[in-house]
């Protein structure tokens, strides 16, 4: 499997990556200057090959781009901060 490339999906506050009929998300919600992470989603067969982690590091990275207050509801963003 070629890994493929995130894409920021702005109106639905999320990125996402395509697989085959599949897609892993991570949803974020804005607020002014502050940006939640709440919610990250692989399915079940693609499960296990960082995907979830490429999704984090590519959506904090960007927020950090747009010098976002930065916070976590999800806990596997969560692990991201410490």
């Amino acid at each position: 499997m070629t890994t493929p490339e995130v894409q920021h999906q702005t109106a639905q506050q999320r990125f996402v990556l395509q697989l085959d009929s599949a897609e892993a998300l991570l949803d974020y919600t804005l607020h002014g200057n502050n940006i939640d992470f709440h919610h990250t989603f692989v399915p079940p067969a693609f499960r296990g090959k960082g995907l979830a982690e490429q999704l984090v590091r590519h959506g904090l990275n960007w927020a950090k781009t747009q010098q976002y207050q930065i916070h976590a509801s999800c806990w596997y963003v969560q692990k991201f901060l410490r």
